[in-house]
């Protein structure tokens, strides 16, 4: 089954399990309904900040979209194992439908995790006009492969094979492959719970 729709599906069932309404959940995560709508029936694939949104919304964990099993212990994530999954595939903030961004979990089976690491494939940007996104937390960014091109705030960050960055989420920011083709990172992002 596709991940972009196990996550769709998660968040209805939670929403639903905890007696939250679609016009509820859009007034406390701060999107709209019709955004809500088309995540659960898996129309839309969202990019982080939404899903973020929603999952402060519902009390839960970011990684709770993404989690298979929990492991109390630690959680060993084999390179084969990494390859056979299907990635999780996320937008420009849901403003289109191109997936930009592939999302492999490191940690899916780690339960009371607080941070979520995983490595990501980025294809080039279709379009130079980028929806920044904000959320809670911070994130780390160490490129693996390519280049990465990183908006944040006023300023723009070019990174290439072997750096690395470290931010404050809160502050409107973008990701993307630069010019020479697609790129991989490790990225971990944590938000507080």
């Amino acid at each position: 089954m596709d991940s972009n729709k196990i996550i769709g599906e998660k968040i209805k069932s939670i929403r639903e399990m905890k007696n939250i309404s679609v016009q509820d959940m859009a007034e406390r995560a701060g999107l709209s309904e019709e955004q809500i709508i088309r995540i659960e029936g898996n129309e839309d694939f969202p990019s982080l900040a939404p899903l973020i949104k929603i999952a402060r919304t519902l009390g839960v964990r970011l990684g709770t979209f993404l989690d298979d099993q929990p492991e109390l212990g630690p959680v060993v994530c084999r390179r084969d194992s990494l390859h056979s999954r299907e990635g999780i595939g996320f937008t420009n903030n849901a403003v289109t439908k191109h997936k930009f961004m592939t999302y492999h979990a490191l940690s899916a089976d780690k339960s009371g995790r607080h941070m979520e690491p995983f490595l990501i494939d980025v294809e080039p940007a279709k379009d130079a006009d980028f929806t920044f996104s904000t959320h809670e937390g911070e994130e780390f960014i160490y490129v693996m492969e390519g280049t990465i091109e990183i908006n944040y705030g006023k300023n723009t960050y070019i990174l290439y094979k072997g750096d690395s960055i470290y931010y404050d989420s809160i502050v409107a920011h973008h990701v993307h492959a630069g010019s020479d083709g697609p790129a991989k990172i490790l990225g971990v992002i944590y938000t507080p719970y």
